[in-house]
C-alpha cells in the first residue's frame, strides 16, 4: 500500500489548474476517496466529475501514465496532471504525448 492512503481509500490531488477545481469545491488537499477495488484512473476521474478534457496524463504512485492507460487500486497516491502542460515540465514530470 502507498504511504498516506487507508485501507480501501485513495488519495488524489489535482495538480496546477485542476488544484484549482478541488478548492472551489471545498475538497481537503489530498481528498481522499473510498475504493472497493481496482478501476481506471479515467473512471476514478469521472466519478469525482472532474472534467476529463482538462486531465491529460496521471501521476499514480509517483509514476506518469496516460489517462486512460493508468489503473488505480485502494492504498495508492493519484494526481491528475492538466492538459497543456508546458513542454519542458512534460519532459521532467515523465509524460511527453506522442
Amino acid at each position: 500500500m502507498a504511504a498516506g492512503a487507508g485501507p480501501g481509500k485513495v488519495e488524489v490531488r489535482g495538480l496546477l489548474g485542476l488544484k484549482e477545481v478541488f478548492d472551489r469545491r471545498g475538497w481537503p488537499f489530498p481528498l481522499e476517496v473510498e475504493l472497493s477495488g481496482a478501476c481506471g484512473a479515467a473512471e476514478l476521474a469521472a466519478r469525482l466529475e472532474l472534467p476529463l478534457e482538462r486531465i491529460e496524463a496521471v501521476f499514480v504512485n509517483g509514476k506518469a501514465y496516460p489517462l486512460e492507460k493508468a489503473t488505480v487500486k485502494p492504498g495508492d497516491r493519484v494526481a491528475f496532471i492538466p492538459a497543456g502542460t508546458p513542454g519542458p515540465y512534460r519532459l521532467l514530470l515523465g509524460f511527453v504525448r506522442k
